[in-house]
């Protein structure tokens, strides 16, 4: 079934299907400059937006999401790097043994582990710290002058840093000649189809800052998400600031050891830094801007 104003498919549950259709339609979605355009795509330098993603985007795919098996273990899901192709794919890192195992989602192993599993919920990309791409060296020309490696910083620095700004860089070029951010669109699609609509809706609701309030209600309109997911009566949980360092390090084990640390309820919860949790956007503001989005 064809959802939204560019068509995403979906699932016979509702959900948005993993499909190479839906990585080019969100790719679409993302230069689409008929909803958003201008001021409206979020700061950046000159040529950021030629080619690149909304501001939304990097904050979104830096998101992950935790899973629970039916014998109780816990799933870190994200957009994981391989180093020998300098590319990333959708990793599941599952606990229960002495050192946590971080498989592609889409293996064997990693459809074992998920199935039958239920979702905990979200938590925020870090904006701080540590990149995923360790060791990446990116020539100046290859995402607008943004560098990955640049964004590699310590766990106590107060720098922008971490996976949010990694993408940053990713997403400055979607389009089908760069195979970079074509493994990212690729991995996130993968990751919205296990982890449900409102895992891009909630990360998205992070910030009434940068265009994103705007930015989500394009996606609802085009179907990437949907406006019940948008709207979902939630608050999200502050990490505690003695489990912020864990997920600094943006590696999969250590966040997986944070995650076992933190409370999970009986309906989906969304963890953030504590730095940004003022700045939620709560779900009457969100109706709000639903009713006025007219692009």
């Amino acid at each position: 079934m064809a959802r939204g104003t560019f068509g995403f498919e979906t699932g016979p549950d509702g959900a948005l299907a993993n499909t190479e259709a839906n990585v080019d339609a969100l790719r679409q979605v993302w230069l689409d400059r008929s909803m958003i355009a201008g001021a409206a795509l979020g700061p950046g330098n000159r040529g950021d937006f030629d080619h690149g993603a909304w501001h939304v985007g990097c904050h979104v795919v830096a998101g992950t999401g935790v899973r629970r098996t039916p014998d109780g273990r816990l799933l870190w899901i994200e957009i994981s790097w391989d180093p020998n192709r300098d590319e990333y794919f959708p990793s599941l890192t599952a606990s229960g043994t002495a050192a946590p195992r971080t498989v592609a989602l889409e293996s064997a192993d990693g459809r074992q582990l998920i199935t039958g599993s239920t979702i905990l919920g979200f938590v925020e990309g870090n904006s701080l710290g540590r990149i995923s791409a360790r060791g990446a060296q990116d020539p100046p020309e290859r995402f607008n002058r943004w560098q990955r490696q640049a964004f590699d910083k310590p766990v106590d620095s107060e720098q922008d840093g971490g996976r949010v700004w990694e993408h940053w860089c990713t997403l400055r070029d979607i389009r089908h000649t760069q195979p970079i951010a074509a493994s990212v669109l690729r991995a996130y699609v993968a990751l919205m189809a296990v982890l449900g609509d409102r895992f891009i809706a909630t990360v998205a609701r992070g910030r009434r800052q940068y265009g994103h309030p705007t930015q989500l209600c394009a996606m609802v309109r085009a179907g990437l998400t949907t406006q019940d997911a948008a709207t979902w009566d939630t608050t999200p949980v502050a990490i505690p600031s003695a489990l912020e360092p864990l997920l600094l390090e943006a590696r999969p084990g250590d966040a997986l050891a944070a995650c076992e640390r933190f409370q999970w309820g009986g309906e989906p919860t969304y963890h953030m830094f504590q730095r940004r949790v003022r700045y939620w956007s709560p779900a009457g503001a969100v109706q709000g801007d639903l009713r006025d989005f007219a692009p």
